[in-house]
């Protein structure tokens, strides 16, 4: 209660400076959430060494402290960690629910609020999941953190809806650049997958929020995710056929990757169990993994640095992308709240190395070093599995330093994409299907002309059919209106039902007339198949009735059918609704 008065007095106080939502104070608020997301990452990060330190008495990276425990805590930790991620995971839900818990859907589609209270008790369950040894990424919970920091500033200040979207969008940028020493690619990030637009008003607050998260993580002393390369050699043209190769691998693996989450998702849910019970199932097979194999315990970031350092013999390569997609699917599909984006590097790397093996071993000539294959693996299989191949070359280059690997990412992160998106309608992020669905309708919707609209044309009558027999077809049909055609079907106009009754009421006699006598050029304007919705629209406008006639071209026109009012109106509206839903433009 407090919060919220605090917040609306200080919204009152500043509604009269303008000034403050305007262009430059726009790349001053975009600085302040770079801090603030700078900030959350870093005490993301501690709050997991404090927990180590708490419950192990030992604290470092994931893999390596559970390494150091017995057989029996190896496996009732990560299950006692899920109980614990669920019950916080089951509290958050009872907040806010007038507000969305993903930051995504918040900046996308929405108006760029998040809940406080959920999304600090989501962070928490994600934290618990992470420090427990869950096979997950932690940079979920850090976006997030980030994002929601943004969100809170951006309540004090008087932000209209596209200006606070873009703030919080500054503060999930922030979160990225932080987590993985990445800020470039953190920036492109939102803007390829969150925003969907590249345009440099947008992009531009987001490169700074990510520039100063990333200064201000490095004045703190926090964790940087990188990864030290040997000298990268020189390619040449030969070098091309493989990397083309391994893009193809990985746009098919990632897709099916995901679907495997998806698939363990639905199975845990198909227990019917409340979140405590299902993260603790999952943490119980994942216990059962670990003690046997403590490697795959976390985000996987020492095997893919050792990949990158080290030589492995592909036996053990393969046990561990075996026992890390279980065991990620397993976490994941349990319910447990965190990311997927540093698992899918820790795949694209294993399937690297096994494609560089395997290339090694059909062509022992040919020769290139085996953590070329693992760095390109991670930045394909992440470009397939986002959507978003420019952000992950860049997310590669970052965090390796390695300038020599941009043009090997560039053929296998672009044929990666289009090869996933040919072979499965599966994103790691839903906004981005939710974006490429849209962006579809709206073409098919725009390329949408008369010709796919007309139906069969039932009320029509020929030039020589007797006046009465077209009195009778009006009786038993209560239309305005009947089409007349010649014997080849060609269009000659229309008679209407008031011609017919004005005929009656001054004439007795209309034994001798047809209906090519009475019908009428100037009573309806007929479209035409390749006409547009809007041109059609004009017609419809300037004409009280139901439908319309559709002729073909030329002299002798042939009456195809009709299109109906409501039908047209229906794709018309459909129209606007897709671009409406689109959201505002978000800028600065």
């Amino acid at each position: 209660m407090l919060f919220r008065e605090l917040v609306s007095a200080s919204r009152q106080r500043l509604q009269g400076y303008s000034w403050l939502s305007q262009q430059p104070a726009m790349l001053v608020w975009a600085t302040v959430a770079g801090v603030l997301g700078a900030l959350a990452t870093f005490l993301f990060y501690q709050g997991i060494h404090f927990f180590q330190l708490i419950f192990l008495g030992q604290a470092g990276e994931i893999d390596d402290v559970v390494s150091t425990l017995p057989w029996w805590a190896r496996l009732i930790l990560p299950a006692l960690g899920g109980v614990a991620a669920g019950y916080v995971l089951r509290a958050s839900s009872r907040f806010s629910a007038d507000k969305p818990s993903d930051y995504m859907e918040s900046v996308a589609i929405g108006d760029g609020q998040l809940s406080i209270r959920q999304g600090l008790l989501r962070s928490l369950s994600s934290l618990i999941s992470v420090a427990s040894g869950g096979s997950i990424g932690r940079e979920g919970a850090m976006v997030h953190l980030g994002a929601l920091g943004a969100s809170v500033l951006g309540r004090f200040a008087p932000f209209n809806r596209s200006r606070l979207r873009l703030i919080v969008a500054c503060g999930a940028a922030a979160g990225v650049a932080a987590a993985y020493g990445a800020p470039i690619a953190g920036a492109l990030f939102v803007a390829e997958i969150v925003l969907g637009t590249m345009a440099i008003h947008t992009v531009g607050p987001l490169l700074l929020a990510a520039a100063v998260s990333s200064f201000t993580v490095k004045a703190l002393g926090g964790h940087l995710v990188s990864y030290t390369l040997p000298a990268v050699p020189t390619f040449g043209i030969d070098a091309m056929a493989p990397m083309l190769i391994l893009g193809i691998v990985a746009g098919f693996g990632a897709p099916y990757f995901l679907k495997f989450l998806d698939l363990f998702r639905s199975a845990f849910k198909k227990t019917g169990w409340s979140e405590p019970w299902r993260l603790g199932l999952g943490g119980l097979l994942l216990g059962v993994i670990l003690v046997f194999m403590p490697l795959v315990a976390g985000n996987g970031y020492n095997v893919v640095a050792s990949l990158l350092g080290t030589s492995w013999p592909w036996h053990a390569v393969l046990l561990v992308l075996l026992m890390k997609l279980l065991a990620t699917a397993l976490t994941v599909g349990s319910g447990a709240v965190g990311g997927v984006f540093t698992p899918t590097l820790f795949m694209g790397a294993v399937v690297g190395t096994l494609f560089g093996q395997a290339l090694e071993w059909l062509f022992p000539g040919f020769a290139l070093p085996m953590f070329v294959y693992a760095a390109v693996g991670m930045g394909a299989f992440l470009a397939a599995g986002t959507g978003a191949p420019l952000m992950a070359i860049l997310m590669v280059f970052e965090m390796t330093h390695s300038y020599a690997l941009v043009l090997p990412l560039m053929l296998a992160c672009v044929l990666a994409y289009f090869v996933a998106r040919a072979v499965a309608e599966v994103a790691m992020y839903e906004v981005t299907l939710v974006r490429e669905r849209d962006t579809n309708l709206r073409n098919r919707l725009r390329d949408t002309l008369i010709g796919d609209l007309i139906k069969p044309a039932v009320t029509v009558v020929a030039t020589a059919t007797p006046v009465k027999v077209v009195l009778q077809r009006f009786s038993e049909y209560p239309v305005r209106y009947w089409y007349v055609v010649d014997e080849d079907s060609i269009f000659q106009g229309v008679i209407a039902q008031q011609d017919v009754t004005g005929l009656l009421l001054g004439q007795g006699d209309i034994e001798d007339k047809t209906a090519g006598d009475i019908l009428r050029l100037d009573f309806v304007k007929p479209l035409h198949p390749d006409m547009s919705l809007d041109a059609a629209q004009d017609i419809f406008v300037n004409f009280t009735g139901e439908r319309i006639p559709v002729v073909s071209h030329g002299e002798a026109p042939k009456l195809l059918g009709v299109v109906y009012k409501s039908d047209l109106l229906e794709k018309y509206f459909a129209l606007k609704k897709s671009l409406d839903s689109g959201g505002d433009s978000v800028h600065i």
